[in-house]
């Protein structure tokens, strides 16, 4: 398991170690004691499964106070995944990072919590699993505008499939600083 830092302090992308043969491959998607030994201590408590066809775009999304990091990956198919730190005084506050994930490349994308989190779909459709550290909780749902003017995420995709709640969230400059998650 490869793991190596991105620009943005609290974002990883993981490459698992692929055992391939005339069978098919085996590999290991998740191992708590290697992420620890890397720096990125967590534990999951939820698992989470999307699919989604071409062209569409799911995010901005983030949970405040009950924030999640997230492991993501891309185990049919291929996105393009995101993740903007939004994190109250962190020196990279507003940047983003963006990494092709698909069921070839086997990457994964360690997210820490703080983090909004979006991803579009390159391929014909996509399954995308990931990990979260904290339950879904509803009440404290929120998001930002995928298309956010300040954040000039280069998506990789126009016209973008939306649904009608990541169409209305607000710019990241429109959200007061008490709503945003603070620097851990």
């Amino acid at each position: 398991m490869d793991i190596e830092p991105t620009p943005i302090d609290g974002v990883w992308i993981i490459t698992p170690e692929v055992f391939q043969d005339a069978r098919g491959y085996f590999m290991e998607t998740f191992q708590q004691e290697r992420l620890a030994a890397a720096g990125i201590p967590c534990t999951f408590v939820q698992d989470n499964l999307s699919y989604s066809s071409r062209k569409t775009l799911r995010g901005l999304h983030f949970q405040n106070p009950h924030g999640q990091a997230k492991l993501v990956q891309a185990v049919q198919g291929e996105i393009f995944d995101v993740a903007v730190d939004i994190r109250t005084g962190s020196p990279t506050f507003g940047q983003w990072f963006g990494i092709r994930l698909s069921s070839t490349n086997h990457r994964q994308l360690f997210i820490t919590a703080g983090f909004a989190h979006g991803f579009c779909v390159l391929s014909h459709e996509a399954h995308v699993a990931y990990k979260c550290s904290d339950y879904y909780a509803p009440n404290d749902e929120a998001g930002i505008l995928w298309s956010d003017p300040d954040i000039k995420i280069d998506w990789p995709v126009n016209n973008p499939r939306l649904s009608e709640k990541d169409q209305a969230y607000p710019k990241l400059r429109d959200i007061p600083p008490q709503n945003l998650p603070g620097m851990a």
